[in-house]
């Protein structure tokens, strides 16, 4: 078999999805203040074409499949995608990022279609707060759609807090002790300058003050003792901890103060179509055309690994503005 490596020897094996633009939240960080254009349904790719990239990916030794959005579960029978990816041979995993809050009635029919587990953002446990930070939100769904992955054995249930200097960084003790009497791995990320080169609301934290390194999340969090663990996240780039004796785990991801470019093994494929080498650069390679034409995308997979960069954007200095992350997928 060929396998799918870049330039620096990178092995590519992980694939994220997004299957919509479109999003029930508003979130700060993911989706612009001003009205959102959502891309035309001609635009998007078909379920058949989705798999088409992933039967090709495989060939390649792609082996997990991670669905993403916007937010996923507003793409209309996502379990038969699921059901179609999960019978590819060569792939190992599908799992789903999620907002949950339409998890509750769709947990189950995921969970039989093959879908193996769920990463869940959860910003806040404050239900004022959390309408501010998706801007209008509940929470109550939430946490409705985690008790319903849990009976559906999506296992082990990751939920995942981008951190706010201002917004939402003194609930990192609250947030991690989640992890005590529950089997979740609670996971911290640096914001990311993803699309946001504006300002956020006027009530909200300076957008250009928000941003808090690991460093600083570990000072916080200090009065529990993490312990490290060997255990590793996935194929993430968490560092991972244990609080002594908890069922869970507490994980940080540092994008930008500690890039883990070095042992990024993945590729974007966004819902219009565009294999993305790299969040945060914004090179882009069009499949959508070649799969609508009836091309090979062996190709194309390989000349995405090959504009992978050996470090992101941001390391010179340039941030990425031509999509938002929920035109990415994340």
């Amino acid at each position: 078999m060929t396998l799918l490596v870049d330039r620096f020897g990178r092995r590519v094996e992980y694939l994220r999805i997004s299957v919509t633009d479109r999003c029930n939240l508003r979130c700060l960080y993911c989706v612009p203040p001003e009205k959102v254009v959502w891309r035309h349904y001609d635009e998007i790719l078909s379920f058949e074409e989705i798999a088409s990239v992933v039967e090709a990916a495989a060939q390649l030794g792609v082996r997990r499949i991670r669905l993403t959005g916007g937010e996923p579960l507003l793409r209309r029978d996502l379990p038969e995608l699921v059901r179609e990816i999960a019978t590819i041979p060569g792939i190992e995993e599908v799992s789903l990022t999620t907002n949950a809050t339409r998890l509750e009635d769709l947990a189950e029919p995921l969970a039989r279609s093959g879908l193996s587990r769920v990463n869940i953002s959860l910003d806040t446990l404050q239900p004022d707060r959390y309408a501010r930070f998706t801007r209008g939100g509940a929470i109550e769904p939430v946490w409705r759609g985690i008790a319903a992955a849990e009976r559906a054995a999506l296992l082990p249930i990751k939920l995942n807090a981008v951190v706010v200097k201002g917004l939402n960084d003194d609930e990192l003790l609250d947030l991690a002790r989640l992890s005590l009497e529950r089997p979740w791995h609670v996971r911290f990320i640096e914001r990311m300058p993803v699309g946001d080169l504006g300002g956020w609301d006027p009530e909200l934290p300076d957008r250009g003050q928000g941003y808090l390194p690991v460093e600083a999340m570990l000072e916080r969090l200090s009065d529990l003792r993490l312990e490290p663990t060997n255990e590793k996240s996935g194929l993430g780039p968490a560092r991972v901890y244990r609080v002594a004796g908890a069922l869970g785990t507490i994980g940080l991801i540092s994008p930008i103060s500690e890039n883990f470019c070095s042992a990024c093994n993945r590729l974007r494929l966004t819902c219009d179509g565009r294999l993305r080498p790299c969040l945060l650069a914004e090179r882009e390679v069009d499949v959508r055309e070649p799969i609508r034409r009836g091309e090979a995308l062996g190709p194309y997979l390989q000349l995405a690994a090959n504009l992978k960069p050996q470090v992101h954007d941001l390391a010179a200095g340039r941030q990425p503005g031509s999509r938002w992350m929920s035109q990415i997928g994340g």
